[in-house]
């Protein structure tokens, strides 16, 4: 039987069904939400808890060097009304203004943020045939399933085949048909994409390998009128060329009032969930990670048993207490169901541990049955018999090619890294940081020393990461040394030794660090490491120095001024509009002020500067800003400070980058001559510069100056207001 979807394709069916059935296996694929306990028979219908997640379009596809927990805490400061909000079913309908066809979409987001239950979530309405019915055929390929076929030589036509049997009913003659390819996880992608090659593929027909057929796809060689989404963690956005990209958006994670729908429409009582609405806003730290979904479900795993049940013991405030909390849930679980016990908990955790700390140093979210050998784990074992790993650790498949395995998420693989390294340590007192051959009176001193010593070398670790890939392991790391986490984990493990123990070194260590720290971002992560350690004392003395106005009037030292970088920065406050001015004083000059608070300046939407005596010290500063990644400075007032013709240069070449997103320049009464106006002119020339205003009233142009700026406003200039 011949189908005709349109003037140019045609599809031949062996039964008039062919379609539906593709349809309906896509439906029951994706009607269920993975929440852990799907597998075991108690699966949670998407439909019924999904909850629309907060996705802006974005200027770009660059990388963040940051932990994904950083990039939280970042965003949960941004203003909701900052981008322009897109719909999950929106993501290839162009906003209001625009004209252009979006074929290919690239969508990135943090681990855990909802990325892929978007894609799914997408899916299933077409597959309802509620959404987006112009598309005709959609064919989910995530990566981490295609890595499997990395060594496999067949077409387009043949690996649609071997993912979606229906389609072996159905034979592409032509591209005109409307198709969407969803490549989900960039980030898991192990594939060697060359968009530089010179294989190009046309036919659908032609056999090549799995890399080469993903970038011609992509790249729009083969099947060029196809519809393509990309979605991947921070990071790996760049492995796309952005010339192969119409559309770049971001998955925020759940707004504040999105946070409290999943949690009404998860706990059905509606008193309780309230209680854990509430509990979760007295503690900032929580609250933030409450962006992520998947910690939603964390917290609301945990919160819901220990209200409702009125269980003795203290309510989680941190995010160690939490995740241990979780784990023991996660066994008792496994204790309540009838499984065969041919492995131990407890040895089933540390083998867990193992892999997760091993594959956390090698920046690994997913493994194969090899890495999971290594560790000395049976995936029988771990995955038949042990009901605790099907709720932190889980087993895909590959098109029966193999099995790939992850954790639910990377902080639950960030907390059983931490719990082996302790436990390394306490139990059989190795250091996992000092691996080299010791004699055995050296051995003997080990076994008297204290656990401080570990967490000295996990701190040093840590802060020499580039990326901080292991901060939210040293803060877990560090929590689990507390009194309240020892006598939860007695209810888990057996910890053999006893190690002598003075948190107050640990503290006056991490104190140290930040008074050296010479980069206020990395200090950030130890101020959290010391909320796990319940030292407050830093952010106390600022705050009482904020609540009193008497800031502007303090000297502040280094670890001050990191304290004040941390309590503006985890504040609920909404980083729209900083004025510099409250922190400028006798003491402090603003180009210190700059120089000290340069983190909270790139958080920052609009700073006023204006009236504070700005030098080249400080325009400096202000040109890291704006060139950081990412940059969310949008507007910058300089009015009535000399910065003259040096400090305008500074700022005019980071107007060049196209990080910076500067969009207004407030630069009157700035001494500014024809000098400067040649700087200026040149970076308004240049194709990144999104300056949109500025204000060069009351400087000494001259004529000279007026005809540069007059030059460069004839090419690629986006200057709208020129005052």
């Amino acid at each position: 039987m011949l189908f005709n979807l349109s003037n140019n394709v045609e599809f031949t069916f062996y039964s008039h069904e062919v379609l539906n059935t593709f349809r309906s296996n896509l439906r029951k694929k994706f009607e269920c939400l993975y929440e852990s306990t799907a597998k075991q028979g108690h699966p949670t219908l998407l439909n019924d808890i999904y909850t629309e997640l907060y996705i802006t379009e974005s200027e770009s596809g660059e990388i963040s060097n940051e932990h994904e927990v950083r990039q939280i805490e970042t965003q949960s400061r941004r203003e909701t009304t900052e981008g322009t909000p897109i719909k999950c079913n929106d993501i290839f309908r162009p906003l209001p203004g625009q004209d252009k066809p979006i074929r290919t979409v690239l969508t990135k987001g943090v681990a855990g943020i909802g990325k892929t239950v978007s894609v799914q979530k997408f899916i299933l309405d077409w597959a309802e045939e509620k959404e987006n019915q112009d598309i005709q055929l959609i064919f989910p390929l995530p990566f981490r399933e295609l890595n499997l076929m990395k060594d496999k030589k067949l077409s387009l036509s043949d690996l649609l085949h071997v993912f979606f049997t229906a389609t072996k009913e159905l034979k592409i003659s032509s591209d005109e048909c409307n198709m969407l390819f969803i490549f989900d996880g960039l980030d898991e992608c192990r594939l060697s994409l060359d968009f530089q090659s010179d294989v190009r593929l046309c036919d659908v027909t032609e056999s090549a390998s799995v890399d080469v057929l993903l970038t011609n796809l992509i790249a729009g060689n083969l099947l060029p009128s196809a519809l393509i989404w990309i979605t991947s963690r921070p990071a790996a956005a760049d492995l796309i060329p952005s010339e192969c990209v119409h559309r770049v958006t971001e998955v925020r994670g759940f707004s504040d009032t999105q946070k409290e729908e999943y949690f009404r429409k998860r706990i059905s009582d509606q008193i309780l969930a309230n209680t854990i609405i509430t509990h979760l806003k007295s503690s900032r730290s929580l609250h933030i990670m409450c962006h992520i979904p998947v910690f939603c479900w964390i917290s609301a795993t945990v919160l819901e048993k220990m209200l409702s049940e009125a269980e003795r013991g203290e309510i989680p405030k941190t995010l160690t207490q939490m995740y241990t909390h979780f784990l023991i849930i996660q066994t008792y679980i496994k204790q309540e169901k009838d499984y065969e016990k041919n492995v131990t908990d407890e040895d089933m955790i540390l083998k867990l541990g193992k892999l997760a700390f091993q594959q956390l140093v090698k920046g690994n979210l997913i493994f194969y049955e090899e890495d999971l050998r290594e560790c000395g784990i049976d995936v029988t074992e771990a995955l038949v018999y042990s009901g605790l790993c099907t709720q932190i650790f889980r087993e895909e498949y590959g098109l029966n090619q193999g099995k790939v395995f992850c954790f639910v998420h990377l902080s639950i693989q960030e907390h059983l890294a931490a719990l082996y390294v302790h436990l390394s340590f306490t139990n059989n007192n190795i250091n996992v940081f000092d691996q080299t051959k010791h004699s055995l009176f050296s051995k003997v001193l080990n076994w008297m020393s204290s656990i401080s010593n570990l967490h000295h070398n996990a701190v040093d670790e840590a802060l020499q990461s580039k990326n901080g890939h292991l901060d939210l392991f040293l803060r877990f790391l560090l929590g689990l040394s507390m009194e309240s986490n020892q006598t939860l984990l007695q209810e888990l493990l057996t910890q053999k030794g006893s190690c002598s123990y003075n948190k107050e070194k640990t503290v006056q260590y991490i104190k140290q660090k930040i008074r050296e720290n010479c980069s206020p971002e990395r200090s950030i992560n130890l101020f959290h490491c010391l909320n796990e350690l319940g030292d407050d004392s830093l952010m106390q003395e600022i705050q009482d120095y904020l609540r009193s106005g008497k800031i502007r009037e303090t000297k502040l030292s280094s670890s001050q001024w990191s304290a004040l970088v941390y309590v503006l920065l985890t504040s609920d406050q909404k980083m729209d509009v900083f004025d510099l001015k409250q922190f400028i004083g006798a003491k402090n000059t603003a180009d210190e002020v700059l120089l000290n608070l340069q983190p909270v300046v790139k958080e920052s939407r609009s700073v006023h500067l204006n009236y504070c005596d700005v030098k080249d010290e400080g325009c400096a500063a202000l040109a890291s800003c704006l060139t950081s990644n990412p940059s969310h400075l949008r507007e910058l007032d300089l009015i009535h400070n000399k910065i003259g013709d040096t400090g305008v240069k500074l700022l005019s070449a980071a107007l060049k980058y196209s990080q910076c997103q500067l969009e207004t320049l407030w630069l009157g009464y700035c001494g500014v001559t024809d000098k400067g106006c040649a700087a200026l002119a040149s970076a308004l020339k240049s194709n990144p510069s999104h300056l949109r205003l500025l204000d060069l009233s009351q400087n000494y142009l001259g004529d000279s100056g007026v005809n540069l700026l007059s030059t460069g406003l004839k090419d690629h200039c986006k200057l709208e207001i020129l005052k």
